[in-house]
């Protein structure tokens, strides 16, 4: 019996954007390459190209011999997880591809193995040229289409074209025809990126349950209506008086709402008591990351951004110029918070998939989640107010994707 390996790639420049896909099948014996197939999909998301690009190589590899053991090597662990039986599968644009892929040859002959990016250059270099054709006009990678006897668009490595394509030379109508269906196949392609990347905008597609972080800016503190920089390495101030009274109104609107099922704070004084007394409203315990707490500011805690302009001129402009420059003192860059915010973000998601969870966190925290999410530039975080105890959401989904489902909501506190 023949055993082949097949390695595949799919990227995406965007995320959802312009995507292609390569794929390779090995002689396991040999080492000798078979075949190399690869296209460019239109508009669509990484885990879709990846997909593609499985069902690429294993039509592939049938096409060589039906009866061959496959081993398929992937650097998507979402796929071969997925693949394996070990993932669920709750994205309902991956289903059918994984029905697709898991019926192209019996179970029995196909495993899967994960394998770093660094080994799957070959797929990947071909994904890339799938992608730069495009880009530079030649949205296709001569061959046939995936919908044509001859399978996905294929680059035979020095072969005749594999069993069951077609050797005829195409007419000028079956080009055209074909041209007309790849125009409307990308057309279908921009209508479900832009499907998934507008999730909670109209009747979005069930995109299985999301860790959803509702994210709850702690009440005032004296320092709040003064607008002094109050970050983790400042006096740590409490709550006011009215701080309080915007946590108890905060409170009470969440549990209107009935859907937070677990606290998180950060470790700071203001955030905790806020923290607090939402959670005995919910009948929840209050767990506390560290990593929700808000940037150091280093010299410029308790300061007025006037008094910080007067005193630090040159270091508040390189501060306004450039998310790596930090605050006067040492303090934390805005990069250096984004990138802990990413990693709180990722960590947190884990922990709570599929579920509502609500983050009592900072001014500075709350806008790198929705600027990540968003994919905003750092200058962004100088464009969004947010105001205290104000309430916003953003929504993670199995894929990736994210969703920015509310923000800077103070309707509770009128």
């Amino acid at each position: 019996m023949r055993e082949f390996i097949v390695e595949a790639d799919g990227g995406s420049r965007g995320n959802p954007g312009p995507a292609g896909y390569g794929s390779v099948v090995i002689d396991a014996a040999t080492g000798e390459t078979l075949v190399e197939r690869a296209e460019y999909i239109g508009v669509a998301t990484n885990n879709v190209a990846e997909y593609r690009g499985l069902l690429a190589g294993l039509r592939a590899a049938r096409d060589l011999d039906p009866e061959a053991r496959v081993l398929v090597r992937m650097d998507s662990k979402l796929v071969v997880e997925q693949m394996s039986g070990r993932w669920q599968i709750k994205h309902p644009a991956m289903r059918p591809l994984a029905a697709e892929a898991a019926g192209i040859l019996p179970r029995s002959q196909v495993t899967y193995e994960w394998i770093p990016r660094e080994k799957n250059k070959h797929a990947d270099h071909l994904a890339n040229k799938a992608m730069d054709r495009a880009a530079t006009g030649e949205a296709e990678i001569p061959g046939e289409r995936p919908d044509s006897p001859g399978g996905e668009a294929a680059i035979q490595a020095g072969r005749p074209e594999s069993p069951g394509a077609e050797a005829a030379k195409p007419t000028d109508d079956s080009r055209a025809a074909r041209t007309d269906d790849s125009r409307a196949a990308r057309n279908d392609d921009r209508r479900a990126a832009r499907n998934v990347a507008t999730v909670g905008w109209g009747s979005p597609p069930d995109m299985g349950a999301p860790a959803t972080f509702v994210l709850l800016r702690h009440g005032e503190t004296p320092l709040t209506p003064q607008k002094r920089f109050s970050g983790s390495g400042g006096s740590d101030p409490s709550l006011s008086a009215v701080g309080r009274d915007q946590a108890e109104r905060a409170a009470k609107a969440l549990a209107a709402r009935g859907t937070i099922q677990a606290v998180v704070a950060s470790p700071l004084a203001r955030t905790r008591e806020t923290a607090a007394v939402v959670a005995e409203r919910l009948g929840l315990d209050v767990a506390v990351d560290d990593g929700l707490r808000e940037t150091d500011f280093g010299a410029w805690e308790g300061l007025t951004f006037g008094e910080v302009r007067e005193r630090h001129p040159d270091d508040l402009n390189s501060w306004l110029a450039s998310p790596d420059a930090q605050p006067t003192g040492g303090g934390e860059s805005f990069a250096a918070t984004a990138l802990r915010m990413a990693e709180t973000r990722d960590r947190l998601t884990a922990a709570y998939a599929g579920r509502t969870v609500l983050l009592v966190t900072h001014v500075t925290p709350i806008k790198t989640l929705i600027r990540l999410a968003l994919g905003a530039p750092p200058e962004s975080l100088f464009r969004m107010e947010l105001s205290a105890a104000s309430l916003s959401a953003v929504a993670y989904y199995a894929d990736g994707n994210a969703s920015v489902r509310l923000f800077n909501d103070t309707s509770h506190l009128r």
